[in-house]
């Protein structure tokens, strides 16, 4: 797995599918504010302010968050997909 470095969080995104009543899957029909992911896995350092004082993650591995739909870097590891994010890309935990 990823080990993500500052305050840097890996998520894996859910795949949303809109299907109509004919059965066909609509991918990407329309332009998502947000998306919900779960946390793969944290940064052990986190941010740090000007003073060099460490702020945990807010965030653990296993929550369930809403993040911004087109920030972070996706990342293929070991045939996973998933998003390397900031943590302040994370709008809340569902």
């Amino acid at each position: 797995m990823i080990k993500p470095l500052g305050d840097r969080v890996v998520v894996k995104v859910d795949e949303e599918k809109e299907q109509t009543i004919g059965g066909f899957v609509l991918a990407g029909a329309h332009t998502q504010v947000t998306k919900q992911a779960t946390v793969l896995a944290v940064s052990e350092t986190g941010l740090r302010t000007i003073t060099g004082e460490v702020i945990p993650a807010a965030v653990s591995v296993g929550d369930r968050v809403l993040v911004e739909a087109d920030q972070g870097i996706p990342v293929t590891v070991d045939d996973e997909k998933v998003v390397l994010v900031r943590e302040a890309n994370i709008l809340a935990i569902l």
